[in-house]
């Protein structure tokens, strides 16, 4: 028996959520990159999306569900800027570390699994259409 949903309309589905999942964590880590805070606790952290299978094993159908969203452990920049109107006592102040570049590189690859999601999708659909038509 096949999971409610797990048709290849729900798989692709939870795929594509999973995607877009990916894609908004690496956003917020694009719109946080290069911010400044006056204490490393204050900081912006990068986020990343965990994912954890979801297999049946009546139908062999396997998906993927976020488990959970958790922050990086890396640590804030500390950089002197004693002019900075959020330096701190010693006039230091930390920047989020975020690495743009690993960022669109993320980013970009959840853009394309979701294009070729919608790929799939598209063919399932011409595939059924041919089929309907040959009654």
């Amino acid at each position: 028996m096949i999971m409610p949903g797990m048709s290849i309309f729900g798989l692709a589905q939870r795929a594509m959520s999973a995607q877009l999942v990916r894609m908004n964590a690496s956003a917020s880590n694009l719109a946080n990159a290069g911010s400044v805070t006056g204490s490393e606790s204050e900081a912006y952290r990068p986020v990343r999306p965990i994912f954890r299978e979801q297999y049946d094993r009546a139908s062999g159908l396997s998906t993927v569900n976020v488990s959970e969203i958790v922050r990086s452990t890396a640590s804030p920049l500390k950089q002197y800027d004693p002019d900075h109107p959020l330096a701190d006592s010693e006039g230091n102040v930390w920047l989020a570390p975020v690495d743009e570049n690993a960022e669109m590189v993320e980013m970009l690859d959840a853009s394309r699994q979701y294009q070729n999601l919608l790929e799939a999708l598209s063919t399932t659909k011409q595939l059924m259409l041919e089929t309907m038509r040959l009654k």
